[in-house]
């Protein structure tokens, strides 16, 4: 039996809303780990005493399901038939955007009396305007990313020769776990396989051209597969630059690759539909507003960058703030880009905990490089914790106030 990669943070939300008269909305980019979450859940009610008949899973990215319980009708009456008595009922429908109507259905189902319901999604369309009005204050959405860094590390440890013992492959010891989680990300099959780059860029290249033939093209109106690759090769290696839709438009084209605006426009709207990029907004410090238009995006996953654009630009540093601007994302964050004066904060991160700004650097060792990257934290004009978080591992310091602490304690939990 295959063992899990534990999430706890993801089945201790589910187990808030456990029983709770609400839908509870998965969503996330293609195989994040939401359907092996609930299949972790279901497992969690039963060792809790839940019993078998009171647990309906249905999922609709089995074809033969799909046929079956596709069209929403037939799925609707199949969980109502199941529903007779008021014992409660566990009610789990995974990738239910192949569900023919779905949001009418949702919201029937959610009506049923005695019925606790879990759903899955893989683009944000599954979340479109029509379900948010037929569930006004009836649902709530659990965003599922990649594995942290945290869980990536709490995985079984794999079982291969180390290195010098005729294996052929280097051992756990050998690997610096921070740079291969970078390198190969944090897609739960990539996990298993760590260490074997060659399998684990042909996984993610599979689950790439998966997302843009299923997920982008099929919603718009005019696809070009060519012009596609052009727009996402330019985002995936932009991570943390500013851009502008105009920006990239202009890039390709001087670049030979005619492009018009509303293609890139369109074609990066799809890339944040379905959860491959996640923009980040400009806030002016100063003038304590958001900035028009331009905006920094960064990737769902860095081991899926790397598949696509190969070595040519590793761009570490841009890696280590692709993996902070995640890892607060997952932590409750809402994030944003600061601007000081003309300076940057690389993120303004406001949640559970307030506000804090972060600087991102892969080295502070130069003296010149370290004030650089203090300077803007230090012209905020207020109060909120400030932390500077780099790639190399070094001890925690305080600069008067402002607290330097390296990437990977960070993730792992440090504050």
């Amino acid at each position: 039996m295959m063992s899990y990669i534990d999430r706890p943070e993801y089945l201790n939300w589910l187990a808030k809303w456990r029983g709770h008269d609400i839908v509870k909305v998965l969503t996330g980019v293609r195989r994040c780990g939401k359907s092996t979450i609930l299949e972790m859940y279901r497992s969690m009610l039963v060792a809790q005493g839940v019993e078998a008949e009171q647990i309906i899973s249905i999922n609709l990215e089995n074809p033969d399901t799909e046929k079956e319980l596709g069209s929403g009708l037939c799925l609707y009456n199949y969980v109502k038939d199941r529903c007779g008595d008021e014992t409660l009922k566990y009610v789990f429908i995974d990738e239910a955007q192949h569900l023919e109507e779905f949001e009418r259905t949702i919201a029937g189902l959610g009506l049923l009396p005695s019925v606790d319901l879990y759903i899955t999604g893989s683009n944000s369309h599954f979340l479109s305007r029509d379900l948010a009005d037929r569930l006004t204050g009836r649902y709530v959405e659990l965003h599922v990313l990649p594995l942290s860094f945290r869980e990536y590390m709490s995985a079984p440890p794999l079982d291969r020769p180390d290195e010098g013992s005729g294996g052929g492959k280097p051992g756990r010891a050998a690997i610096d776990p921070l740079q291969t989680y970078l390198d190969q990300g944090g897609f739960p099959f990539v996990r298993r396989i760590e260490g074997d780059r060659q399998m684990a860029g042909n996984y993610l290249r599979d689950v790439l051209n998966t997302i843009i033939l299923k997920d982008i093209a099929p919603r718009q109106s005019s696809f070009s597969p060519t012009l596609f690759d052009s727009v996402l090769s330019f985002v995936f290696d932009n991570i943390g630059n500013l851009s502008t839709v105009n920006k990239i438009s202009d890039t390709l084209t001087s670049m030979g690759r005619k492009t018009g605006r509303t293609a890139v426009e369109n074609y990066v709207s799809g890339m944040v539909d379905s959860f491959l990029v996640y923009p980040a907004r400009r806030y002016d410090l100063r003038g304590k507003m958001y900035l028009e238009h331009s905006t920094k995006n960064y990737v769902v996953d860095t081991g899926m960058r790397r598949a696509l654009l190969g070595s040519r630009n590793p761009d570490y540093g841009h890696v280590l703030e692709n993996a902070v601007f995640l890892e607060l994302l997952r932590r409750g964050d809402k994030v944003s880009v600061g601007r000081i004066d003309r300076s940057e904060v690389d993120f303004l991160a406001d949640g559970p905990t307030g506000l804090t700004y972060i600087q991102v650097s892969q080295t502070v060792d130069d003296p010149a490089v370290l004030e650089r990257e203090l300077a803007p934290l230090r012209a905020i004009p207020d109060h909120h914790p400030r932390l500077l978080l780099v790639g190399v591992d070094r001890p925690a310091v305080l600069h008067e106030g402002i607290r330097q602490l390296s990437v990977r304690d960070w993730l792992l939990g440090e504050t």
